[in-house]
């Protein structure tokens, strides 16, 4: 039997997030050589990467970077299979050092994110493959967000007080007001609007509503003469729950958030809200 300790078991899994009955098995392989049980952990896992592939990651988490000028930002979302990875500092690390990269690469989608280079002769893809590897679960990344502008703010949202954040909104102001740009969103996180205002709805969402308003007021029974007042009103109802600009402000609910912000002297540029898994 291999000459090892529960200290460098210890060590072991600190080093890789193997499970501990594959780090005794490891250390038996390697002699009890901790490098060289991280050695045959890394080729074990990266084996074991392909059979991940059909497995579901929906837990995860959503990090955040800030410039200190406050000008620019990013949010990205890194997923796993399991809250118990998600809360862990190793998988939390992976996704900082990929926000980070984001800040300092600005890659103009996922597509050359993936393919750009986080360490000397290391893609983000190899990257992320070996935390497949490390942490022993699937684990993807496919979203990231990024803003430049005049003021950028971030707020983020714990589901649960034991995990990381789960939900990342970022904002662009035309000026600097960091209570107005955290109660945005916050107003953001809770309500999750799809778009900015009404003219960020696609015409074909927008025919799409109306078709429906007009089928379901005729088959409501109403008066034809009455149809086209009604079908409006139904379609500015969707635009009032679907457009941030026109929705009820979350912290005083007799103002939309528009009002808010013409009250304020502020434009709201532009938003982007991620949650864990949708």
């Amino acid at each position: 039997m291999a000459n090892y300790t529960a200290a460098d078991v210890k060590k072991l899994r600190e080093l890789t997030g193997a499970g501990m009955m594959d780090c005794k098995k490891a250390l038996d392989e390697a002699d009890g050589n901790v490098d060289g049980a991280v050695e045959a952990l890394r080729i074990k896992g990266q084996k074991g990467v392909a059979k991940r592939e059909g497995r579901s990651a929906e837990n995860g988490a959503v990090v955040s970077l800030v410039s200190e000028d406050k000008t620019s930002g990013v949010l990205l979302e890194l997923k796993c299979e399991t809250d118990f990875v998600a809360k862990g500092d190793k998988f939390q690390a992976v996704a900082n050092t990929l926000a980070a990269h984001v800040a300092a690469t600005s890659p103009a989608d996922l597509e050359a994110l993936l393919a750009s280079e986080i360490e000397s002769g290391k893609t983000v893809q190899a990257y992320v493959d070996e935390a497949n590897a490390n942490l022993g679960e699937k684990i993807v990344l496919d979203r990231f967000a990024q803003f430049t502008g005049d003021f950028v703010s971030v707020y983020m949202h714990r589901t649960m007080p034991d995990l990381p954040p789960q939900i990342g909104v970022m904002v662009e102001l035309d000026k600097a007001d960091a209570e107005l740009a955290k109660g945005i969103a916050q107003h953001i996180a809770a309500f999750a609007p799809k778009y900015l205002s009404r003219e960020d709805v696609p015409a074909e969402v927008v025919e799409a509503e109306r078709r429906v308003a007009e089928e379901t007021t005729r088959a409501e029974g109403k008066p034809e003469a009455a149809l086209p007042k009604i079908v409006e009103g139904r379609v500015n109802g969707f635009f009032k729950e679907a457009t941030l600009l026109g929705q009820p402000y979350a912290l005083d609910n007799k103002k939309s958030v528009q009002k808010v912000l013409d009250e304020a002297g502020v434009t709201l540029k532009r938003f982007t809200r991620i949650k864990v898994g949708i």
